[in-house]
């Protein structure tokens, strides 16, 4: 699966070229920091201070890698589906093994910070429903009777959805018995 990067990731990216390899490796430092610990702008001063170019350059360098890292990570793309990725940027073979390597060493960690940041989504830990349904069997056709039927499910595993096991019944009542709402 090869990532579908936006042009303005792109431009961001392109400023990696320009700079030397070590560069391009403290950027990376920089960008796992700023999963972390989040935006320090005194950083983007300091590196745009030292190569001599505004610190939204450096910014932006800097939030490409991110999103390249993120997303890749998030993702988990294989080793050759990165390079394939970050081939297309038309960067050097030289910059493309820094990049690689960058990945290969931050995708676990990066993952975790990532899962730490998601947020919980609701689930259902217990759902009980009552029905009132009228039945009829099939031979004593006009002779119904009244039921209250409870249905109760059990705590399930950690994760695990709980709305279509009480559904599923209820369809299973409806094929089996006329029931009238």
């Amino acid at each position: 699966m090869l990532l579908d990067l936006s042009e303005e990731h792109k431009e961001h990216l392109a400023f990696l070229p320009q700079v030397d390899s070590a560069v391009v490796a403290e950027f990376g430092r920089i960008a796992v920091e700023f999963l972390r610990r989040g935006s320090n702008p005194k950083i983007y001063e300091g590196a745009a201070r030292k190569l001599s170019v505004s610190s939204d350059t450096v910014q932006h360098g800097v939030e490409g890698l991110i999103h390249l890292l993120t997303e890749s990570s998030k993702l988990m793309i294989s080793e050759l589906d990165f390079q394939d990725s970050v081939f297309v940027l038309g960067f050097s073979e030289e910059l493309n093994k820094l990049l690689l390597q960058l990945y290969l060493d931050n995708r676990k960690e990066i993952r975790t910070i990532l899962s730490e940041l998601a947020p919980d989504l609701p689930s259902y830990h217990s759902l009980e429903w009552r029905l009132d349904v009228q039945e009829s069997p099939a031979g004593n056709r006009g002779q119904w009777k009244k039921s209250t039927i409870d249905i109760a499910t059990r705590h399930p595993p950690a994760g695990i959805w709980v709305t279509l096991f009480p559904y599923i019944y209820v369809l299973q009542l409806q094929n089996n018995y006329k029931i009238r709402y």
